[in-house]
């Protein structure tokens, strides 16, 4: 009987005193006897008439050296435990109670514990031996005292294989079954509210030892240990732990933990993603990725010539890994390479020396999948049936993925929010392109100091358009000249009162001062009055009424009522202003809110990019072409589309405006205006002012026009070219109002517009001439009601 110590050697102080005894197996015996048709019945007599000889052995011995003085005795008398036909697979023993030394061993737990070398020490991982005295007295409290407490966990050993290398992981379970607990004479009685009380102070140990003095317990018996292989689901925890992390040794770990799962250390693990665009699976490249699939990074597809370095593999590999997405085993390299004529696939495999290998082929998301690649440089090691055991790891895989590409995706907005801004979807996929690239060189090549590259869009169509509040700025001056007016009545009506009162001669100068300014304001402001007003109300007015305030009670009353009608934060009046801001913002998110509807509505003809902007009315761009796309065709039958479409919407927002007037506090004309480019131009993202700009010195002039054309007149007249309830469609080139005249005559067909069409030159800007003008007027009785937009832009 072979004996393997645990902590047996050290000196522990416990609660109970341990006795090993074997008593339990003599009472099954004597049952035995005494059934003569058992069919053990005579090897049970024969026993125990032998075992007269060794009275010991039941009634139990406290020095654990009478272990090798009777093994042979023991050894014979345990067989009744160990069924023959399990020894070769049940992993088994005898065991010492607490202090786990085991003295009865299966022969499967044998041959482990061989395999394991000759410094292997048996051990619980997770035993500690601080706590195995108050573990003792919970065990006393369960058995004797009948306090029911789950305090039992599950022990775990770790078991090498010299041979493989390969460590196994086993869980323990022990059989308390052949134990018996019983009080010395030096125990303590144990009452409820001793137990409850315990059970509130688990780390408290002098509390335990006062209730559950040393050696206060007798424990007798044996137990039976039992261990069962959990190497898989602790691979498969590790694997996960290992997928969570993202420090250097985690790949390593990863690798670590498969090749353990086949019982293998020669096992290489790698990973690669790819991704379907125009319907081609094309490799795409995370930073941190290995993979001997892949020979080269953004070139390389599946959809070339078969011998070509960045080409396709043969038709097994591409249909049945990166079409179908099954799993592939080949478990002899040379043989699949005469199936193949040695092409393709087989070069790979041979150049890295692979002689078996599995792809796994793991869904990310719709459009990405990442392809698990286990090679192996030996034949057969790697093979279909093996490969099974991965269905275990794929979800964890997964799972694992998937947060590192959420993780590498935070990544890439925070290098876009940080380097750009937030984006139009549109272009958002060559932001991310651009960050991927920078990313993956930060990493490969350690460069901190990698620089962006630019982003640009060649060869893209721009659409321009505005719809701007007419004479907002006089709107704007006169709220404000009342707002003045006003609070310099309130104030002089305060002055005269405080005059007639104390008589001083300061307050004729403040009255003087205020119609002063009345006077000027009332012919209109100019530059800096209102800034020159304001600190004169809030110096000199503010002040005299502090103090007014604190002389004389019916002042204060006449001050109150002043203050009341000052905006507590501008300090000044701020009614006509307020309603007149009001209406802006009423007027400008109503034409905002249905503009960015019906983008939804644009963008799914066909993506373009887009930005808005509101001041005084509302403003936008649009380029379109097939630079600005990644996964679709462009065609310039999707430009004359979005010509069409925009020039309808601009109708419609001149109806949202005109049908809002009545409903704002100051009536607010619109005036609508769309500049046509014939020409592509470049845009580039300008990284200062974090927007989009055309790039190019012949591309300025369109910039130019931009910027001017709103304030043009009408040439040889002195009518500006926008005007309340016309829609001006500034061109240059006469085929562009050709093309215009077809929607112009689409739309006088749904009544959007009224049969009028003005074609008009507009006079030169500064370095800019030759502009004409299509100018048509908006049919507001087509759409008498606001209502008729309620669903469009809700």
């Amino acid at each position: 009987m072979k004996i393997i110590s645990s902590i047996g050697d050290k000196k522990t102080e416990l609660p109970l005193k341990l006795k090993i005894s074997f008593e339990a197996v003599f009472e099954y015996l004597e049952k035995i006897e005494r059934d003569e048709n058992h069919y053990l019945y005579t090897t049970a007599c024969n026993l125990l008439e032998e075992y007269k000889e060794h009275p010991i052995l039941r009634e139990g011995f406290e020095d654990f050296t009478y272990l090798e003085k009777y093994n042979k005795e023991i050894d014979k008398l345990l067989d009744f435990f160990f069924s023959p036909p399990l020894q070769g697979s049940e992993i088994t023993s005898a065991s010492i109670p607490v202090d786990f030394t085991a003295f009865k061993l299966s022969k499967k737990f044998q041959e482990i514990l061989a395999e394991a070398g000759d410094d292997y020490e048996l051990k619980l991982r997770n035993y500690f031996e601080s706590n195995v005295y108050i573990t003792s007295c919970l065990f006393i409290l369960d058995v004797y005292h009948d306090v029911k407490i789950d305090f039992r966990r599950p022990y775990y050993v770790d078991i090498p294989n010299v041979k493989t290398g390969i460590t196994r992981n086993y869980r323990a379970t022990y059989n308390t079954d052949f134990l018996k607990v019983k009080s010395l004479k030096n125990a303590p009685k144990i009452s409820e509210a001793d137990a409850r009380t315990l059970l509130d102070n688990f780390d408290d140990i002098s509390l335990w030892k006062e209730k559950f003095p040393v050696d206060s317990y007798e424990l007798k018996g044996f137990g039976i240990m039992e261990l069962f292989d959990v190497t898989t689901d602790h691979l498969l925890s590790d694997l996960r732990e290992n997928l969570m992390g993202r420090d250097e040794q985690a790949f390593h770990e990863i690798e670590q933990n498969i090749s353990n799962l086949f019982g293998s250390t020669s096992l290489k693990f790698e990973f690669s993603t790819f991704h379907t665009e125009n319907n081609k699976v094309v490799y795409k490249f995370f930073y941190d990725q290995n993979s001997f699939l892949v020979e080269g990074r953004s070139d390389f597809n599946f959809h070339g010539d078969s011998d070509s370095q960045t080409g396709k593999y043969e038709d097994e590999i591409l249909t049945k890994v990166f079409e179908k997405r099954e799993m592939l085993a080949i478990s002899n390299v040379k043989k699949y390479g005469k199936s193949t004529k040695f092409k393709g696939f087989y070069k790979t495999l041979k150049k890295k020396g692979i002689q078996s290998v599995i792809l796994v082929p793991i869904a990310l998301t719709h459009e990405l999948f990442g392809v698990m690649e286990l090679s192996s440089q030996n034949k057969y090691e790697l093979n279909s049936v093996n490969a099974d055991k991965l269905k275990d790891v794929i979800p964890v895989f997964k799972m694992g993925a998937l947060r590192y590409l959420e993780e590498y995706v935070n990544q890439l907005e925070s290098i876009i929010q940080e380097h750009y801004t937030s984006l139009h979807p549109s272009v958002k996929w060559k932001f991310y392109s651009v960050a991927e690239e920078y990313l993956s060189k930060r990493e490969v090549n350690n460069a901190v100091n990698e620089n962006l590259q630019n982003i640009i869009f060649e060869d893209v169509f721009p659409l321009y358009g505005q719809c701007d509040i007419r004479g907002s700025s006089l709107a704007r001056n006169i709220a404000v000249q009342k707002d003045l007016i006003r609070q310099l009545d309130l104030a002089s009506e305060i002055i005269q009162k405080a005059k007639l009162v104390f008589k001083l001669p300061i307050y004729n100068d403040l009255l003087f001062r205020i119609d002063d300014y009345k006077n000027k304001i009332k012919h209109g402001l100019n530059s800096g009055d209102e800034a020159s007003l304001s600190q004169f109300l809030m110096e000199d007015i503010d002040q005299t009424f502090r103090h007014l305030r604190s002389l004389d009670r019916n002042l204060r009353s006449e001050v109150d009522g002043y203050m009341k009608d000052i905006d507590k934060k501008l300090n000044v009046v701020y009614d006509k202003r307020k309603k007149y801001e009001e209406s802006v913002n009423k007027l400008n998110e109503e034409l905002s809110k249905f503009i960015d509807h019906k983008q939804i509505e644009a963008q799914e003809m066909f993506p373009h990019y887009f930005e808005r902007f509101k001041t005084d009315g509302v403003d936008y761009n649009m380029y379109i072409g097939q630079s600005i796309v990644s996964n679709k065709n462009y065609d310039k039958i999707y430009l004359h589309n979005l010509r069409l479409w925009q020039l309808q919407m601009m109708c419609e927002l001149e109806m949202i405006a005109h049908n809002l007037k009545n409903e704002l506090e100051h009536s607010l004309d619109v005036a609508s205006l769309i500049l046509v480019h014939s020409k592509p131009l470049t845009i580039k993202f300008r990284m200062d002012e974090k927007r989009f700009d055309v790039d190019g010195a012949q591309n300025v002039r369109y910039e130019v026009i931009k910027k001017r054309i709103d304030k043009a007149m009408l040439k040889n007249s002195s009518e500006r070219l926008t005007q309340p309830g016309k829609i001006a469609i500034v061109y240059g080139q006469p085929k562009e109002a050709e093309e215009y005249m077809k929607y112009i005559r689409h739309l006088q067909a749904k009544k959007y517009i009224l049969s009028e069409i003005e074609n008009l030159d507009i006079e030169d800007l500064k370095g800019i001439s030759g502009l004409k003008t299509l100018r048509i007027t908006i049919n507001y009785s087509k759409f008498p009601k606001n209502e008729l937009f309620s669903d469009k832009k809700n």
